[in-house]
């Protein structure tokens, strides 16, 4: 029987489900990991590859300084602080667009991540730096789980968080991480790349 004939054959007997069983269901795990990739904030250290369609001069590979920013042709240095790779692309695109092509197609991703790490210590089961998974943040319960979870002496009330500020100090925030485990706090506190995390022990 030929295929197309037996096709019409088992649709009419409504056995043609089986047919289409064997197609694979698109991955909600593969359309959220690029949906990370795009809402990636960039990192000094990241290596990118910039390429523009049917340009291939245009083509490179470069990683951010540690001032945040890029040198690609043509366009010259970019400011990359804060910008996210779906942010960055589009400020390629729109600056190739301005002066140089018409209707450029670009495409950029991160070819290698910087590492990026924040140091959790005090009263919990693995104290050390843990390291931000690729493309993805990190909360603070998050990192305290990474570390092995709180002893039964820490004061999950109090945990401090030390990050640097723009003026190159230190700002320490006191957080009752209890209020993130249930639920009720008003922010999970994201955390970023060089933070440290003090868990305190409990005064019995």
């Amino acid at each position: 029987m030929a295929y197309r004939t037996f096709i019409r054959w088992a649709a009419a007997v409504g056995c043609v489900s089986s047919i289409w069983a064997a197609e694979p269901a698109p991955k909600r795990a593969t359309i959220a990991s690029e949906k990370h990739a795009v809402d990636y904030v960039l990192l000094p250290g990241d290596l990118l590859r910039v390429e523009v369609f049917q340009e291939p001069d245009l083509l490179k590979e470069v990683r951010i300084s540690q001032e945040f920013t890029i040198n690609l042709p043509l366009i010259g240095t970019l400011n990359l602080r804060g910008k996210n790779l779906r942010q960055t692309t589009e400020l390629v695109r729109s600056l190739y667009d301005k002066d140089y092509l018409v209707d450029p197609q670009v495409n950029i991703n991160v070819r290698e991540y910087s590492k990026r790490t924040v140091d959790v210590q005090g009263q919990v089961g693995r104290p050390g730096a843990v390291e931000f998974p690729p493309e993805e943040g990190l909360t603070l319960y998050q990192a305290i789980t990474r570390a092995g979870g709180f002893t039964r002496l820490a004061d999950r009330k109090r945990v401090l968080l030390t990050r640097k500020t723009l003026e190159g100090g230190n700002e320490t925030i006191t957080v009752n991480v209890n209020d993130i485990i249930e639920g009720t706090a008003k922010e999970e506190w994201r955390l970023q790349k060089d933070d440290s995390v003090f868990v305190p022990e409990r005064i019995l």
